[in-house]
């Protein structure tokens, strides 16, 4: 294999190690849907990560939660893009495709799951496997196959992508404040 002059070589990398390390560093992926128009719909998500060693899980694989008082996420195929960020610089560090598998409410796996998410749902009040029975979906998404984008094969863009508006979204520049905003 030659190398252009003035490149840097590229090194294999070891994906398998590399997911593993992305996903249990970090809190969030990024989980991109098709829209119809061409253009994926990206979504940021909270998710636990559980890998083979784990005996509740179904991994590697990726627990998400959304619904009723829980982070919003469309319906979602059977098969989406996933990226995986670094821990240290925030940026993209993996990109591969994962199935979607929608766990039935009541079964063990779905259990299982709930409580895996319970352990890792910071800032929860009330009883949120109750809430979540009631009102939620809980998926596991299984990432797969050859990378997209992964240490040395990014792609020329930047992959930016503008953010859905939430109801938390503060639709002016700045609040108001009674008396005004201290200066410095």
């Amino acid at each position: 294999m030659s190398e252009t002059p003035g490149t840097p070589p590229v090194t294999a990398v070891n994906v398998t190690r590399l997911l593993a390390e992305a996903a249990s560093k970090s809190g969030v992926l990024w989980v991109e849907v098709p829209d119809g128009s061409g253009a994926p719909e990206t979504h940021a998500v909270w998710f636990v990560w559980h890998d083979d060693e784990d005996p509740r899980g179904t991994g590697p694989a990726a627990y998400v939660v959304s619904g009723e008082g829980e982070q919003h996420l469309p319906d979602l195929p059977a098969e989406v893009t996933t990226i995986f960020r670094s821990k240290d610089t925030g940026g993209r560090l993996l990109r591969l495709r994962a199935t979607v598998r929608v766990l039935e409410g009541g079964t063990p796996e779905w259990d299982a799951a709930a409580e895996v998410l319970r352990a890792e749902r910071l800032n929860a009040t009330g009883d949120v496997v109750a809430r979540w029975r009631e009102g939620a979906t809980i998926r596991v998404l299984s990432p797969h196959g050859r990378p997209d984008e992964a240490p040395g094969t990014y792609a020329g863009e930047s992959g930016r992508r503008p953010v859905s508006p939430a109801r938390g979204t503060t639709t002016r520049w700045r609040p108001w404040h009674w008396r005004g905003r201290g200066r410095g």
